[in-house]
C-alpha cells in the first residue's frame, strides 16, 4: 500500500490515475507525518465521534481519522478524487458527499473549467455556493466534529458556515495560514472583525506550526493548526445582528478611534459617543481593536438605541 503522505508516492499515485493539484479548488497536499498526527491529536478523537472533514483530497488525513472515529464524513468537490475516496475507502464508517450535498452547478463550473485561469473573485463565488453544506442532511442533531485540511482562501467563510450553523460542532481543527490563526486567536489590542466573530462562539488556539514544505505543492507560507473549542450557541444578550452592525462600523477605520468610527456610523454627535464609551470603562482614545468580547456586548447595549 503506498504512504500518500510521502511526497514521492503521491506524486506517483496521482499520476498513476491521470490527476495533478488543481490550483482551483486550492490543493495543497500535506506530506508530513508529523503534522498529520498532531491534527488528530488535536481532535482528541474519540471512538463514537462523527467527523466531518471538508477538502480530504487524496485521503491522507482520512485514513487517520477513520481508524479513530465512529464515522467520517468527507466532503469532496473535486470529482476525480471524489471516485478515488470512494473506491480506497470502501468501509462501514466512511461516507463521501459530493454532488448531493453542494451546489452542482458549482461543482460542474469547476470541474469543467480547473484548468483556465480563473480570477480571485469569480473562484470566490463559486467556492462560496459549495459552502452552503446542508449539516442536518449530513449529521441530523447529533454531535460532531470538523477536521480538515482547507483551502486558504475560504477560511472564513468555512469557519462561519460552521459557528453559525444551528447543529454547531463541538470542535473545529483546520490547518489554515499561519497569519490567519495568529489573527484569530489574537488578544484585546490585536483583535480583528474575523478573531471577534470566532471568539463570540468558541475559544481558538493555536495546536501546532507546519511549515510551507510540508505540503505538495507547496504553498507560500507556513501553516498552524487551529482548533476552536468550547464552542456554544449564541450566548449575548443582545442580537447578532445588532451586534455585527457595531463592530463592521466600529472597524470602517483602522487608523480611527473608536469614538470617531462611531460617530460617523451611527450619525452622532461626538460628545455623545464619548459619554457612552465613557459610561463601559473606555477612554476616548480607545480604538476597536482593544476592546473584548464583554466590553462589545456592553458598548452594544448602549447603541443599540439609535
Amino acid at each position: 500500500m503506498m504512504n500518500l503522505s510521502n511526497k514521492e508516492e503521491l506524486i506517483q499515485y496521482l499520476k498513476s490515475h491521470g490527476l495533478w493539484a488543481k490550483k482551483s479548488f486550492g490543493q495543497n497536499f500535506l506530506v508530513d507525518e508529523v503534522a498529520l498526527d498532531k491534527i488528530v491529536e488535536a481532535a482528541d478523537l474519540k471512538s463514537d465521534d462523527i467527523v466531518i472533514e471538508v477538502g480530504p483530497g487524496a485521503g491522507t488525513l482520512t485514513e487517520r481519522l477513520v481508524g479513530g472515529a465512529k464515522k467520517v464524513i468527507a466532503v469532496e468537490l473535486d470529482c476525480d478524487l471524489a471516485e478515488l475516496l470512494v473506491n480506497k475507502f470502501s468501509i462501514i464508517n466512511f461516507q463521501l458527499s459530493n454532488n448531493d450535498q453542494l451546489n452542482n452547478s458549482s461543482i460542474n463550473k469547476l470541474n469543467d473549467h480547473w484548468n483556465l485561469k480563473l480570477d480571485h473573485s469569480e473562484l470566490e463565488i463559486v467556492q462560496s455556493d459549495i459552502l452552503k453544506l446542508n449539516i442536518p442532511d449530513l449529521v441530523g442533531d447529533k454531535s460532531y466534529k470538523v477536521v480538515a485540511n482547507i483551502p486558504y482562501y475560504i477560511t472564513s467563510k468555512i469557519i462561519n458556515s460552521f459557528l453559525t450553523a444551528e447543529n454547531k460542532p463541538e470542535q473545529i481543527i483546520l490547518l489554515v495560514q499561519k497569519e490567519v490563526a495568529e489573527r484569530i486567536t489574537a488578544k484585546p489590542g490585536d483583535l480583528s472583525i474575523l478573531s471577534i466573530s470566532v471568539q463570540i462562539y468558541g475559544s481558538p488556539e493555536i495546536a501546532g506550526i507546519v511549515r510551507a514544505d510540508s505540503f505538495f505543492p507547496a504553498p507560500k507560507v507556513d501553516s498552524a493548526i487551529l482548533k476552536i473549542s468550547d464552542i456554544h450557541p449564541w450566548d449575548l444578550s443582545v442580537s447578532e445582528k445588532d451586534l455585527f452592525r457595531l463592530v463592521k462600523i466600529a472597524f470602517a477605520s483602522k487608523r480611527k478611534t473608536l469614538m470617531n468610527n462611531l460617530s460617523a456610523g451611527y450619525h452622532l454627535d461626538k460628545e455623545k459617543i464619548a459619554s457612552i464609551i465613557k459610561e463601559i470603562g473606555l477612554g476616548p482614545n480607545a480604538r476597536a481593536q482593544d476592546l473584548s468580547i464583554k466590553e462589545w456586548e456592553a458598548l452594544c447595549q448602549k447603541m443599540t438605541a439609535f
